[in-house]
């Protein structure tokens, strides 16, 4: 285990928030206050997709440290934001929608009807015919 960077403001079982940004607590990852609003080229949020790409993170425990963080130092929420943890982490179990989780489904929602493309006809592959 770390040491805190400053006084913990926020704390759950993996996550500390002190004044310097978010520290997991077992590993020491430090995601400092001054990027904890990055966004990748397309607009989507960095980091709830970088930390789904860690074994060790525990996406409900982060996503509530990440938003006291959020809330703690005055960081606006978007659309994107829930778009980033729904294609970082999707929904896993015990976090619903009610939560501000969203499904891929709700991210890729079908075409309007008319805008469907019709769909190629596979024939069954024949039977090799014996001479």
């Amino acid at each position: 285990m770390t040491e805190m960077r400053a006084s913990a403001t926020f704390r759950n079982d993996d996550w500390s928030l002190s004044d310097d940004g978010l520290e997991h607590r077992e590993t020491g990852y430090f995601i400092g206050r001054g990027v904890l609003d990055a966004r990748r080229a397309e607009g989507l949020w960095d980091w709830p997709l970088q930390m789904a790409e860690k074994r060790w993170c525990r996406p409900s425990l982060f996503r509530e440290a990440f938003l006291a963080a959020l809330d703690r130092f005055g960081l606006e929420r978007d659309a994107a934001l829930g778009h980033s943890f729904a294609l970082g982490f999707g929904i896993r179990a015990g976090q619903g929608a009610g939560e501000g989780f969203l499904s891929l489904g709700d991210l890729l929602r079908p075409a309007p009807r008319g805008a469907e493309k019709p769909v190629p006809v596979r024939l069954p592959a024949r039977a090799a015919v014996r001479a």
